[in-house]
């Protein structure tokens, strides 16, 4: 089940880990203007309006009601340096398509500022989402899945513990090309003991 607070806020060593509301539009479109290149090859296909404030003005508040119905929860990476209310993002994870039921299941998905890469800054964050899947929202397993050249994120689910499944072919279309991505996953600790 989802927790009854409605705003979820995640604090690692260096990050704050937190829903921002429609307001910080104007911060998520420079991290991903400034990350246009760097995130764009690995990307599904974005709506033309995607780099405009209006647009994530709105994908913010969808973000909120898609929480709210427990469908969905779109976090952003924050250095602790400054106060969630103003500090510039510098990544995103989430979870999508959260499944109850028999399944209990989302998928995993992550972005971080090219300028922060190698620091472990993703893997802090995936960490503390994953703990939080598998604590308070009840969640059994989570899926994730990249490109098979897509080292740098299959290094961050290795250190997570994210197991290889398989691999799905042509199974996402990205730059007009439909890709081939490596199926992970990983369940709730003690799952296997069940």
């Amino acid at each position: 089940m989802r927790p009854e607070s409605s705003q979820v806020l995640l604090t690692t060593p260096r990050l704050y880990v937190t829903q921002l509301p429609p307001d910080a539009a104007a911060r998520v479109l420079t991290y991903h203007t400034a990350n246009r290149d760097h995130l764009g090859p690995v990307s599904p296909t974005r709506p033309d309006n995607f780099f405009t404030v209006t647009w994530w003005r709105s994908r913010l508040a969808q973000d909120a009601e898609d929480w709210r119905r427990g469908l969905a929860l779109r976090l952003f990476l924050l250095p602790r340096e400054s106060p969630p209310s103003f500090g510039p993002v510098i990544g995103s994870v989430s979870l999508s398509d959260i499944r109850r039921g028999a399944l209990q299941c989302g998928e995993l998905g992550f972005g971080l500022d090219a300028r922060h890469q190698g620091l472990g800054l993703m893997s802090e964050a995936v960490h503390a989402l994953c703990d939080y899947a598998f604590g308070p929202l009840g969640l059994h397993r989570l899926q994730a899945n990249h490109l098979p050249d897509n080292h740098r994120s299959a290094a961050v689910l290795h250190r997570v513990g994210f197991s290889v499944e398989g691999l799905a072919r042509q199974s996402v279309l990205i730059d007009g090309r439909w890709r081939d991505h490596v199926l992970t996953a990983r369940l709730a600790p003690g799952a296997l003991e069940r």
